[in-house]
C-alpha cells in the first residue's frame, strides 16, 4: 500500500507547472453534487496518496494548514492562490523556515477532502481559562484543520479543577475573589502561622495551592460550568482552612480589632507580618500596659501620631515611651498643637480624641 501511495505521488509531482498547480485541473473544484471530473478524480487520488497533506486556507490568509499540521505556502503567482481546499502532492521545507512550500497540489472539493481524510476525522472538546473563566468549546476537525466549532456544555469537575490548578500555579491566585475581608484575614494567619506554627494553615501561594482539594473542590461544579473565578470567595476559602477546635480562638489570638483606653474600638493591620495600631498620642493617654498578642509572642506596635496624623513615635513598650521619649514629643508638639492636650503625666490623664474644650 505504501509502495502504491508513493507511486501516486510521484505521478502528481511529475505533471506540476512552475505556479504548483496540476495541469488539467481547471480554476475550480467539481461543485458537489456534480459529476466527478478527470480532475475531480485526480484531485481525490492524491488526496487519498497522503490525506495529512490536505490543505485548508487559513481564514484572512494566503497561508494554508495541513491536516498533518504544517502550515505551507503557494509559491508566488501561483494559479491555486485563493484556492480554498487543496490536495498536495509536494512540499519542501528547508532547515529553519516556518513555513513549508507547496510544490505541487490540485484544488479539491471540501466533500471530497472529508472523504480521503476520514481517518483523521475527530471531535473534541477544547477548554481553556479566558478572562478568568472557563470556556469549552466543541470542535471538529480533519487532523489539525478546525472544520467547526460551537460552545460546549460544562466540563467535568474534576478537569476544570486541574485546569484551574494549572493556571494558579503559573499565574498565582490573584483571579480569585481577594477582597478586603480576604486579604485582611490572610494577613491575620499568615502572622499566626509565622508566630505558632502548626495547626495554623500555610496561606502562603504554594501552601494554599497544596490544599486546593479542601478549599477549591465546592467551587469545581460552578467554575466548570463558566462561573468567574473572582466568585470564589477567599475569605470562605480561607476559614475552611481553619484547624479545630483552635479555630475557636482566632479573634483571641489574631484580632480585627481592639478597644483602646477611651473605649472605641480601633483596627489593627495585620499586613506587615505583626499588629499595628495606628493612634494620636492623645488617644493613648493612660494605657501603660501594651498589649501582646498570639497567647503572648507578638507584642502589638503603636504608630503614635500627632493631631494632623504625622507620625511622631513608633513603640511596643508603651511605659518606656511614657518614661523616656514623651517629653521630647511634648516639647515639639505642644507649640504647634496648643489646642490639644500635652500633660506632663499621660498616664494620668484621660485620653480623648477631642480638642480642648474653648474658654468663655
Amino acid at each position: 500500500m505504501a509502495e502504491q501511495e508513493a507511486r501516486l505521488v510521484a505521478l502528481a509531482s511529475t505533471v506540476k507547472t512552475p505556479g504548483g498547480a496540476i495541469p488539467g485541473t481547471g480554476a475550480e473544484p467539481a461543485a458537489t453534487g456534480a459529476p466527478r471530473t478527470r480532475e475531480d478524480a485526480l484531485a481525490l487520488t492524491v488526496a487519498l496518496a497522503r490525506p495529512e497533506w490536505i490543505a485548508r486556507k487559513r481564514p484572512g490568509s494566503s497561508a494554508y494548514v495541513l491536516a498533518g499540521g504544517v502550515g505551507a505556502l503557494l509559491p508566488a503567482g501561483s494559479a491555486l492562490e485563493g484556492q480554498e481546499w487543496l490536495a498536495v502532492a509536494g512540499i519542501d521545507r528547508a532547515s529553519g523556515d516556518k513555513q513549508a512550500r507547496i510544490l505541487a497540489a490540485v484544488p479539491i472539493g471540501p466533500d471530497d477532502a472529508l472523504e480521503a481524510g476520514a481517518p483523521l476525522l475527530a471531535t473534541s472538546t477544547d477548554a481553556a481559562l479566558e478572562s478568568g473563566r472557563i470556556r469549552a468549546r466543541r470542535v471538529r476537525r480533519l487532523g489539525a484543520i478546525e472544520l467547526s466549532s460551537q460552545p460546549a456544555g460544562a466540563l467535568p469537575a474534576d478537569e476544570a479543577l486541574a485546569m484551574v490548578r494549572a493556571s494558579a500555579q503559573k499565574n498565582g491566585l490573584e483571579a480569585f475573589g481577594w477582597g478586603q475581608r480576604a486579604t485582611a484575614l490572610r494577613a491575620r494567619l499568615a502572622a499566626l502561622r509565622a508566630a505558632i506554627g502548626a495547626p495554623w494553615p500555610d496561606v502562603s501561594d504554594e501552601g494554599l495551592l497544596a490544599a486546593s482539594d479542601t478549599w477549591l473542590s465546592p467551587h469545581a461544579q460552578r467554575l466548570a460550568s463558566g462561573a468567574p473565578l473572582s466568585g470564589v470567595d477567599m475569605a470562605e476559602a480561607l476559614r475552611a482552612l481553619l484547624p479545630w477546635p483552635e479555630a475557636s480562638r482566632l479573634d483571641e489570638l489574631a484580632p480585627e480589632r481592639i478597644t483602646v483606653p477611651g473605649g472605641a474600638q480601633r483596627a489593627i493591620d495585620w499586613s506587615t507580618g505583626s499588629p499595628v495600631l495606628t493612634l494620636r498620642v492623645q488617644q493613648a493617654f493612660g494605657w501603660t500596659d501594651t498589649p501582646v498578642l498570639a497567647d503572648g509572642r507578638l507584642p502589638l506596635v503603636l504608630h503614635l501620631t500627632s493631631p494632623a496624623g504625622r507620625p511622631v513615635a513608633v513603640t511596643s513598650d508603651l511605659a518606656s515611651f511614657w518614661a523616656g521619649p514623651y517629653a521630647q514629643v511634648r516639647a515639639q508638639m505642644r507649640g504647634r498643637y496648643p489646642k490639644h492636650p500635652w500633660p506632663e503625666d499621660p498616664l494620668s490623664a484621660r485620653p480623648t480624641d477631642r480638642a480642648k474644650p474653648r474658654r468663655r
